[in-house]
């Protein structure tokens, strides 16, 4: 017989279950009749914490690189509050109107980000205690150095989710990479111009130069760079360094991938061919690795230039790890700026621990060699682990057969890539041998005549002189500097991919055969034509830019302009001088140089015209003359 109380508790229970159940199918009935309002409500609300977003990192910028008096800090604190209830509206009214958002798999990050900013509530809506039940909880949760970064942390995943919808909406890839380089710029360009920045007032042409060069890559810069810039202004330049080197795209992907988990299909297919990721579902995992392995690297490379000039230039021990820090991420992102007077061309170095130039010539190399290599590497050292392990546990793989590890693409710019630096490094020992070399040792004239092979190849560094050259020397070296790196890198140039595909290409015309292979595959005939167009381009537009410097600055020799135009199109930063005496119009022009040689000509072009399709009509065959 059941006793009454337990019969009491049961009914009690179930009829607070039935009116739990009522309450909710009244509340999405209710959901349901005002679903429109609502949904546009909700829409309203994300764009404005969107728009907030924006304003909170301009906020942060005005507040970090300015003197503020007491009121100026108020001002600046109550905007950061005001924003920080926007981004608290906008998640408590999308949590309340649809439960469900946020329990996608993918987004758990996303989900911690919102439940950080959430925690933000409690100094709002309750005063410090005086006496909390536990001090160091109390202490973050009250303090700005964790209001901030979780502010920060929340704008970042905002506009990166915002740029994944843009993209989504099928801009062209093009006209996007080019605008995200364009507002990079010009953000770094007003930020290189805060008082806490310079040490002393920089007009903004320079700022803008600076900036574009950074972004671009280049290293030209009409100001020095360690009289001008304070530490924050370094850390400005590093950033936009990074964000260059690895490209915009890069890393707005990434945050909104890694963050949100939300991406077109579309976006992704977009994405998968900027990265050279095999397929959509390992875009994440090939973003990590390139990321992954170029902070890995530079932070390889900081270690080395560390212990290489430690003892050499008489700095303190955080202005050294300073220095090994910017000028490792500046060697791999083969940018060519330099912290020290002088450059690399300072006698501490030049005539202390050559080391330092051996170090930043295999930094240069890794930033050179492409992206595309590095992920074949990977998959090839994966597939090795694999065959391996199979090995030893006696298992096999479902792999086809006779698969090769390292793809044509691979094969083809090591090859060309090593020849090139054999042929720089031998020439450029002949020729300077008694020239620019003489004086040093034997090991010191090996290791100059290496890093001067391989700079000029788009890092831009400068241990000699380049004024000091032959000429037939500084033949050589605008010939490196016109071929560059390879595609996709942080190189500039034609790329090494096309200076092999045009030397393929006269290979089979010479010898009368049909088609260009190389290592048993043929390559196909778009990535000739596109070849042949890419030298085209750069011949015209090297002529134009030349024409426009020779003429708005005839003051100049025409073998210090014809250099810097050089080095400017195809963002290697080595300069005989000139660029301190350029005028603003023409810092302007060797700007959309520089801008031009990093977005690609024919990309930016192609953008613009749209596709066209062939008309269906077959037209008769007919030759041109050519000799």
């Amino acid at each position: 017989m059941n006793h009454p109380r337990h019969h009491n508790s049961h009914s009690l229970i179930y009829r607070c279950y039935l009116r739990a159940m009522r309450a909710t199918r009244g509340y999405q009935r209710l959901v349901h009749r005002f679903i429109r309002g609502i949904r546009l409500t909700q829409t309203v609300i994300h764009a404005l914490a969107v728009v907030a977003s924006v304003a909170l990192l301009g906020v942060f910028i005005v507040y970090l690189g300015y003197n503020h008096s007491d009121s100026e800090l108020l001002m600046l604190r109550r905007a950061i509050r005001g924003i920080q209830i926007i981004f608290l509206t906008d998640i408590i009214f999308a949590r309340v109107t649809d439960p469900r958002t946020g329990r996608d798999t993918r987004s758990i990050l996303k989900i911690i980000v919102d439940g950080a900013v959430l925690l933000t509530l409690l100094p709002l809506l309750y005063p410090r205690p005086d006496h909390p039940w536990i001090g160091w909880l109390d202490s973050l949760l009250y303090s700005r150095r964790f209001l901030y970064p979780i502010l920060c942390a929340f704008a970042l995943v905002e506009v990166s989710d915002a740029v994944m919808k843009l993209v989504g909406r099928r801009t062209n890839p093009s006209l996007l990479l080019s605008g995200s380089f364009l507002v990079v710029i010009f953000i770094g360009s007003l930020l290189l111009m805060l008082p806490k920045c310079t040490y002393g007032p920089v007009s903004y042409v320079d700022a803008l130069f600076v900036s574009t060069s950074a972004v671009c890559i280049t290293g030209l810069t009409p100001v020095d760079v360690y009289a001008t810039f304070t530490p924050l202004g370094i850390l400005v330049l590093a950033i936009l360094i990074q964000i260059g080197g690895l490209g915009v795209m890069t890393f707005t992907s990434f945050f909104a991938l890694f963050f949100s988990g939300r991406a077109s299909i579309y976006s992704q297919l977009m994405l998968k061919d900027m990265i050279y990721s095999k397929s959509m579902s390992s875009l994440l995992p090939t973003l990590l690795y390139i990321l992954g392995f170029t902070l890995t690297l530079e932070a390889i490379g900081a270690v080395a230039v560390f212990f290489s000039v430690r003892q050499s230039l008489g700095m303190s021990l955080i202005d050294t790890v300073e220095f090994s820090l910017f000028h490792s991420l500046s060697s791999f992102c083969n940018a060519g700026f330099s912290t020290l007077p002088g450059g690399m061309s300072n006698p501490l170095l030049l005539y202390g621990n050559i080391s330092i130039y051996w170090v930043t010539s295999l930094l240069v190399v890794s930033g050179a060699i492409g992206f595309p290599i590095l992920v074949n590497f990977k998959d090839a050292i994966v597939l090795s682990c694999r065959r391996a392990w199979g090995a030893i546990t006696h298992r096999r793989y479902n792999e086809p057969r006779n698969v090769h590890p390292y793809n044509m693409n691979t094969k083809i710019v090591l090859t060309t890539f090593l020849l090139l630096f054999a042929a720089g490094t031998g020439a450029f020992m002949l020729l300077e041998w008694d020239n620019s070399l003489a004086g040093m040792t034997v090991v010191e004239k090996i290791t100059q005549s290496v890093f001067n092979s391989v700079t000029p190849r788009s890092a831009g560094f400068s241990s000699v002189n380049p004024a000091g050259f032959l000429n037939v020397t500084l033949l050589v070296v605008m010939f490196l500097m016109w071929v560059g790196g390879a595609s996709q890198s942080t190189a500039g140039g034609v790329k090494v991919n096309t200076l092999a595909a045009i030397c393929l290409n006269l290979r089979c015309i010479v010898t009368g055969r049909e088609k260009v292979t190389a290592f048993k595959r043929t390559i196909a005939v778009w990535s000739i034509r596109r070849a042949n167009a890419v030298v085209a381009i750069s011949i015209l537009s090297y002529l134009a830019y030349s024409v426009t410097l020779l003429a708005l600055e005839p003051h100049l020799s025409a073998r210090s302009v014809l250099f810097e135009t050089l080095s400017a199109l195809f963002t290697v930063g080595s300069s005989l001088g000139a660029t301190p005496e350029l005028s603003e119009s023409s810092e302007l022009v060797l700007c959309s140089a520089m801008f031009l040689g990093r977005v690609g000509i024919i990309s930016l072009m192609a953008g613009f015209a749209g596709r066209r399709h062939d008309s269906p009509a077959i037209y008769p065959t007919d030759n041109l003359i050519i000799n």
